[in-house]
């Protein structure tokens, strides 16, 4: 059995599929970018402004599941450029404290709309 879970303190999935499904004691949240869910436009200036929107898009995802940043077991972050990795790495870093999540790291050629970082996460929701 599945459940959807969506919020609208993040940003309306711009294709068929949902913010997140929970199964199985798991949540399994898709990729979020920079869109400002108040205004629906993209965050823009630096990469760090990206990350910051990125991760706030997430954590409201993860509230509207019932759960924070402490339950996530693994992140994958999608990069346009790994020469941002230190400044993404810097603004990911400040939402998890301890007992981090396994996580990859990849460059990619490009992503939706243009921006320059995507994550998507899985935790536990049990």
């Amino acid at each position: 059995m599945k459940t959807i879970i969506n919020t609208t303190n993040a940003p309306a999935p711009i294709g068929p599929y949902s913010q997140s499904v929970a199964a199985n004691g798991f949540l399994f949240v898709s990729g979020q970018i920079a869109l400002n869910p108040a205004t629906g436009e993209l965050v823009t200036g630096d990469v760090e402004a990206e990350a910051r929107q990125v991760m706030a898009n997430l954590q409201a995802i993860l509230t509207e599941a019932g759960i924070d940043f402490s339950s996530v077991v693994k992140t994958t972050i999608f990069l346009k450029d790994m020469n941002d990795f230190a400044r993404v790495n810097e603004v990911y870093g400040s939402y998890f404290t301890s007992n981090f999540p396994a996580r990859e790291t990849v460059q990619v050629a490009a992503l939706p709309k243009n921006v320059n970082v995507e994550i998507s996460v899985i935790a536990i929701k049990g």
